[in-house]
């Protein structure tokens, strides 16, 4: 089997994915990885030459997403009117961080 990432590399991947890898558990996906590459060098043997690349595997999908149009909101009042509690125009909620309160 090809040596295709370092137990390095794994472990620069599992510190930017956060995941606690043991040394065990590090050398294991390591050659786990490598041979998950090894698995996909088939692909590599196919002659591609004339090939035009697929972009979306549907073709001519289009967006199918509605226009964006302008449609009138909620007037401040509407907006606070079930608010248990507000204060000056605005919503008044308990403080998470801080010394408590309410913001």
């Amino acid at each position: 089997m090809t040596q295709h990432l370092t137990e390095r590399d794994v472990r620069g991947i599992a510190e930017y994915t956060r995941i606690g890898l043991t040394d065990d558990e590090v050398a294991q996906m390591t050659a786990d990885l490598n041979a998950i590459v090894d698995s996909l060098k088939p692909i590599t043997e196919y002659d591609l030459e004339g090939v035009e690349p697929t972009f979306h595997p549907i073709g001519s999908l289009s967006n199918v997403m509605r226009e964006d149009a302008e449609r009138p909101g909620f007037s401040q009042e509407e907006a606070l009117e079930n608010a248990p509690r507000q204060q000056d125009g605005s919503f008044l909620i308990p403080s998470i961080l801080g010394d408590g309160g309410d913001r």
